[in-house]
């Protein structure tokens, strides 16, 4: 179902001073132009779409329906189309959020602890914490099986090593999910470059795996993030299983 701009500019005309008025009830009343707060509602319902959007994606995948998002924001599946022409729309904004979230936490870990393995578990951490995890561009990553699965020119970032039949999860070029951004995009490939860089001094320093990649530091973050519905639990179980997973990555 899409919604033509149409039915969202009838609603309200453009008044002097940018505000809008409800045209039926000027009309109606024989009012003169005046301000209302559809503006401000807009912005309002658009908050509480973005909001939904974030916990039915992080709940139940991208593949969640629109209708979803809109019953969770407690409005009109109208509305959230008058917004997002189309789910892809929709899809890619929480994804660009969120990776741009990730790349933050990334940079700040790095600029902020001098020890490489203190960096790279506080990013972890942050991130685990945040929730980001559960709405990671799924198209990112990918399990590849080995070397008939190979890892796409350009594709990988310097500290990633493959190792054939490993099963390791390898980064995808390919935008294979509508509306995700792949790593060609921007934003997808600053994250990777920051995540590498924390995955570079952690493993130079001795302290990381040598074959640990930056697939795996994401994937631990997808991992860690499960979705309960009690949250002192949901918060009780990321600590307990990043805990797990942070032993998992160190050498020894």
């Amino acid at each position: 179902m899409h919604i033509q701009d149409s039915h969202w500019t009838s609603a309200s005309a453009v008044v002097p001073g940018g505000g809008t008025v409800g045209a039926s009830t000027a009309q109606g009343r024989g009012e003169g132009p005046r301000t209302t707060p559809l503006r401000v509602d807009a912005q309002r319902n658009l908050e509480h779409v973005l909001r939904a959007a974030r916990e039915v994606f992080g709940e139940l995948g991208y593949g969640a329906p629109m209708e979803d998002v809109a019953r969770r924001a407690r409005v009109g599946v109208g509305t959230v189309y008058r917004r997002f022409p189309s789910k892809d729309v929709l899809v890619r904004r929480i994804a660009e959020e969120e990776t741009a979230r990730l790349t933050d936490q990334a940079r700040t870990a790095l600029g902020q602890e001098d020890e490489p393995w203190s960096a790279l578990s506080r990013f972890l951490r942050t991130s685990v914490a945040s929730g980001a995890g559960r709405l990671l561009p799924p198209q990112v990553l990918r399990v590849g099986v080995g070397e008939d699965d190979p890892v796409p020119t350009g594709a990988r970032v310097p500290q990633q090593r493959v190792q054939p039949g490993s099963g390791e999860l390898r980064l995808v070029q390919d935008g294979s999910v509508p509306g995700v951004p792949g790593d060609e995009d921007p934003g997808v490939a600053a994250l990777l470059d920051v995540v590498g860089r924390l995955v570079e001094r952690a493993r130079t320093a001795g302290e990381l795996r040598p074959d640990v990649s930056v697939s795996d530091v994401l994937l631990v973050i997808a991992t860690a993030a499960p979705s309960l519905p009690d949250q002192v639990q949901q918060a009780a179980a990321s600590a307990r299983l990043l805990d797990i997973l942070l032993e998992g990555l160190r050498s020894r």
